[in-house]
């Protein structure tokens, strides 16, 4: 009679036991590591950037750009996830909470890391505390458009018509809490005007509206309304920035036209968790400063209307807090509040 072969059981066994043993020991290992020797294995696995919107947005664009430059500079790939929902703060907030090792970052924006702290009485996640600014992708100013049907040609113009009607005159914007919305609202405040805001849903229905008179203005980004004055169905008379827009040199900046201290963008920063190594953090901002650099990168990041601002270390946070403080003034003067 055959005995049945069992006598590798064991062996296999203890093989197991002893691989599980290794990957603990080298687990272990790893965590005792100085942060200078942990950068040097970073990243040893793909990287995951969450993006706080939905596909398709600019920000989404903007973060698979960069994310895809950034993947070939790591070695590692780096996979975008959309976690919209509540003007970011869904998809943030569970950024904040993450482990903080460099594997997991997120795209913030101008709403997620400044509107937000000023907008949500409960901010699931603290803008200024509960992240470290990897990199300043760049910014995109908004254009002040009005229809080309109207003989408005400047802001005074806008102003003079807003105070010759008695019901004063409408403006658009993406919604509630938005940059082109408390944009209008400073523009109001500023001129002492009756100017009543209009949310749409979807930023393009506001610029068809505005097209078509049926709200007089509004402030919004380049790469959305530029087709249109470019077919001479809107005309930008300002931008919102401090310096113009290289998407239209020839539109003066609020600021040129009367407006001190009117410097209002959008930006995208590219952040990681609070507690995330030094080293770490100086890998990725190393990487990051490498495909900004990159002229190819550059060129598509300037086609959605993305421009530069060198900011590192101290003067980028510096300019985080600054920002938090500008637009939570702005959204006391607009009266905006999300519960």
């Amino acid at each position: 009679m055959s005995v049945p072969f069992r006598a590798p059981i064991r062996p296999l066994a203890k093989s197991f036991a002893t691989g599980l043993a290794a990957v603990a020991l080298a687990a272990v290992t790893l965590a005792g590591l100085p942060d200078a020797a942990r950068a040097q294995t970073y990243p040893s696995r793909f990287v995951r950037m969450v993006v706080a919107f939905g596909p398709g947005t600019t920000t989404d664009i903007v973060t698979r750009l960069v994310g895809t430059a950034l993947a070939a500079d790591l070695g590692q790939p780096v996979v975008i996830e959309n976690r919209p929902g509540s003007g970011g703060a869904i998809g943030t907030a569970a950024v904040a909470k993450s482990t903080a090792d460099g594997y997991t970052l997120t795209m913030g924006t101008v709403g997620t890391h400044a509107i937000n702290a000023g907008l949500f009485p409960r901010l699931p996640y603290d803008p200024l505390k509960d992240f470290v600014p990897i990199a300043l992708i760049g910014y995109t100013p908004t254009l002040l458009v009005v229809s080309a049907s109207t003989p408005v040609r400047s802001v005074a113009d806008l102003v003079a018509l807003a105070k010759s009607r008695p019901d004063g005159i409408n403006f658009a914007s993406a919604g509630n809490g938005t940059s082109g919305h408390l944009a209008g609202e400073f523009l109001k405040n500023k001129t002492d005007t009756k100017m009543v805001h209009v949310p749409y849903k979807e930023g393009g229905m506001g610029v068809s509206d505005v097209i078509s008179g049926q709200v007089q203005f509004m402030f919004y980004h380049p790469a959305a309304v530029m087709p249109h004055v470019q077919n001479g169905t809107l005309r930008a008379i300002a931008t919102s920035s401090a310096r113009r827009s290289m998407a239209a040199p020839d539109v003066p900046t609020m600021i040129e036209q009367g407006f001190p201290g009117f410097d209002l963008v959008a930006w995208f920063i590219l952040y990681a968790p609070t507690g995330t190594p030094d080293a770490v953090v100086t890998r990725l901002r190393e990487a990051t400063g490498r495909v900004l650099g990159n002229p190819e990168v550059a060129a598509q990041l300037q086609a959605q209307g993305v421009e530069q601002l060198p900011l590192e270390g101290e003067a980028l946070t510096a300019f985080g807090r600054d920002e938090v403080a500008k637009w939570t003034d702005l959204v006391k003067i607009s009266g905006a509040r999300v519960e």
